[in-house]
């Protein structure tokens, strides 16, 4: 069916705000429900920046997936620079090097080879050239890799903002102050959701799209859990060695030690992270980046930007991730109950394809055949050891 419809959406991030203004630019009613106040400062996406990639090893789906998105970012990028707003989208490459030389089977080697297959030009660059052309980069540890002009980051939670606000222009009925606590349901279907409040949003169609509370509110076990991971944002003495120019995004050998980190923003500010298997946790329950978190991320900086390593940290952040098992999203209609669509899952690499993700969850609550409906599928029984997106650490390697 894709006739409109009453649509209450749950859960105001990047998965929830990009479903309510597409499936309200398709005609549906909108309601946006959130606890509030937005961009949630708990939420994922809420930050000041998250990576724009388009490298997955040998993953040809979420590559093709990711040059789509660049294309509505620098659509979105456009209409920003039309109305006046601050740039929110940065394209200022992306660096992925490692310790050895790149082999296959290796991340940074298979997304090299993907990306050149697919026509894009990235420069391969060894250890003198990596010191050269990025000064901060000078220790001789990383002796292979490359930087791949197309990619960047964005101000995730400006990004957020802007479009929650979007949607409210769009026709979108924003609730704030609506935390979700349950489902209502008559018979086999989902008719609407109950705040803490005890009021009850109804409507035709519910899509739970709540982030790292999805699987708290759906009663999950394993299928989509809260995991936690270290942020540090540094002020270098330095700030020069990190500007856009000089240091762009970057991964460090991502698949082996989990470090990835951006340029020096307005705010004369580093940001590094974690990508790794994080701590299964509470969404609720205090996050608090642990003195081992912290040491683990200096300790990889000692050899990798010795210039940070020592650097004062002006603010620790735990980033929730909604992990699956295996670190696909989950966009799909509940297979038992009528009504309800789970969009979700993000694994912390969802972000980036916000422009996309809009399209294939209204794709999804319309009923409609999309080519990534296998790939993010109802999927209750699936048990593994660890996931399978290439660039995140699992583990000793």
């Amino acid at each position: 069916m894709v006739d409109p419809r009453s649509v209450a959406v749950v859960g105001a991030g990047v998965f929830g705000a990009a479903a309510a203004l597409e499936l309200r630019r398709r005609g549906h009613e909108v309601t946006l429900l959130d606890p509030g106040p937005l961009p949630h400062p708990l939420a994922a996406s809420t930050d000041v920046s998250k990576v724009l990639r388009m490298e997955y090893g040998v993953d040809e789906t979420y590559t093709t997936l990711m040059e789509r998105a660049f294309d509505g970012w620098r659509a979105w990028a456009r209409e920003w620079e039309a109305r006046g707003l601050p740039g929110l989208y940065h394209e200022t490459g992306v660096l992925m090097v490692c310790r050895a030389p790149m082999t296959p089977g290796g991340f940074e080697h298979d997304s090299w080879q993907l990306v050149l297959r697919r026509g894009h030009r990235p420069e391969r660059l060894d250890a003198a050239a990596l010191a050269h052309r990025f000064p901060a980069w000078s220790t001789g540890k990383y002796v292979d890799g490359f930087y791949h002009a197309v990619g960047g980051w964005a101000e995730s939670g400006s990004v957020v903002e802007w479009l929650v606000r979007a949607g409210r222009e769009t026709g979108v009925r924003l609730t704030e102050g609506a935390r979700v606590t349950s489902l209502v349901e008559e018979g086999n279907r989902v008719v609407g959701a109950r705040d803490e409040a005890g009021r009850v949003h109804r409507a035709d169609h519910v899509v739970v799209a709540a982030g790292a509370w999805t699987g708290k509110l759906l009663g999950f076990g394993h299928e989509i859990r809260a995991t936690g991971h270290p942020v540090l944002h540094f002020k270098p003495s330095d700030p020069s060695l990190f500007d856009t120019s000089r240091f762009p995004v970057f991964t460090a050998d991502v698949a082996r030690t989990g470090l990835y980190g951006f340029p020096v923003n307005r705010d004369g500010v580093v940001k590094v992270a974690l990508h790794d298997e994080g701590m299964a946790l509470d969404p609720d329950a205090p996050r608090v980046v642990t003195a081992d978190q912290e040491a683990r991320i200096r300790h990889l900086l000692t050899d990798t930007l010795p210039a940070l390593a020592g650097a004062e940290v002006v603010h620790r952040r735990l980033c929730l991730y909604a992990d699956t098992q295996d670190e696909d999203f989950w966009i799909a209609r509940d297979p038992e109950r009528d009504g309800l669509t789970v969009a979700g899952g993000g694994s912390g690499h969802g972000f980036k394809f916000a422009p996309v993700l809009g399209g294939i969850v209204a794709d999804t609550v319309e009923g409609r055949d999309h080519p990534l409906a296998a790939k993010f599928r109802w999927r209750p029984a699936l048990r593994l050891d660890r996931g399978v997106e290439a660039a995140r650490f699992h583990g000793e390697r």
